[in-house]
């Protein structure tokens, strides 16, 4: 990036005021990474800045329409994480169908040998599954359960092209019809807090549930309850409402399988989403189109 451009670090603080005002002028784009939030004060901040380009695929703690509004352009860094995600997700619904921690626990703490066979787990394969967004990530995921036999379903704003998967455009009727709910759905107010109650009940007392899109997707507090009274079998998470300070009573559950946000926390996909921000950069200070545009 140095090599490129002028970059000035944004303060260790957190607070832009910690910047020169004079070095805030001179900033005419921001490489925006991280899932703080960069809202109208931040940007206005910055008078001259023309694009906010933001390393990872969901720009949900962007604000998007005060930026639209000044003519402030936002890219983010699609399809090159699409793989990885969709990998951890079918990763995570494996181990926690079959129990993978907690029977490499067993072995190390000498139970098999001492106590005997690891308690039996479920099958994975001619479940029905539901995927709860169905664009890049969803589909990707959906592919990669199709070789278990399963009987996929999904929810979406309108029916898409898929290899005969079922069509739910409720998600209380997805979850009903479903052994396993997996969230996909991007973030933002659209979809805060989309998986409520009322999901996670429907689901039922033997459901298992992946959330791989946002933490503000789901409501925690359901699903914390419902896991604590046994009202849901599982649930494997690699995102939180408060990343990185996970509620402290999933750490008391034996019926999770928890991640620190690390779904595109590959070597090869970090190198490609940092690459394609680059460019876009690239593409805005010699006057071009940009890449991957969201506004």
């Amino acid at each position: 990036m140095h090599e490129l451009f002028t970059v000035h670090q944004f303060p260790a603080s957190g607070n832009h005021a910690d910047l020169p005002a004079e070095v805030r002028d001179q900033v005419r784009a921001l490489a925006f990474k991280g899932h703080s939030q960069l809202g109208a004060d931040i940007i206005d901040a910055f008078p001259n800045i023309g694009l906010i380009a933001n390393y990872g695929v969901g720009y949900d703690t962007i604000d998007v329409a005060h930026a639209t509004s000044k003519g402030i352009a936002v890219t983010n860094t699609p399809d090159v994480l699409t793989n990885d995600v969709a990998d951890l997700a079918v990763g995570m619904l494996i181990s926690l169908s079959r129990g993978i921690v907690g029977a490499s626990e067993w072995v190390l703490s000498g139970k098999w040998a001492n106590t005997g066979a690891y308690p039996l787990q479920r099958t994975l394969s001619e479940t029905t599954i539901g995927i709860a967004g169905l664009g890049r990530i969803g589909q990707a995921i959906g592919k990669r359960l199709h070789g278990f036999d399963a009987d996929l379903h999904y929810f979406a704003r309108s029916e898409k092209e898929t290899p005969g998967w079922t069509w739910h455009n409720d998600l209380v009727s997805l979850a009903k019809q479903s052994d396993i709910l997996i969230v996909a759905v991007s973030g933002g107010p659209e979809t805060k807090q989309i998986i409520s109650a009322e999901v996670i009940s429907a689901l039922g007392a033997d459901g298992l549930l992946v959330n791989i899109s946002r933490g503000s997707t789901m409501d925690e507090e359901a699903l914390i309850k419902a896991l604590q009274s046994n009202q849901l079998r599982g649930a494997a998470l690699d995102v939180f409402n408060n990343e990185p300070n996970v509620d402290a009573r999933f750490l008391a559950l034996d019926s999770v399988l928890l991640q620190p946000h690390q779904s595109s926390g590959t070597v090869e996909t970090r190198k490609k989403m940092g690459a394609l921000q680059r460019d876009n950069l690239s593409a805005f200070f010699a006057d071009k189109p940009l890449l991957t545009p969201v506004s």
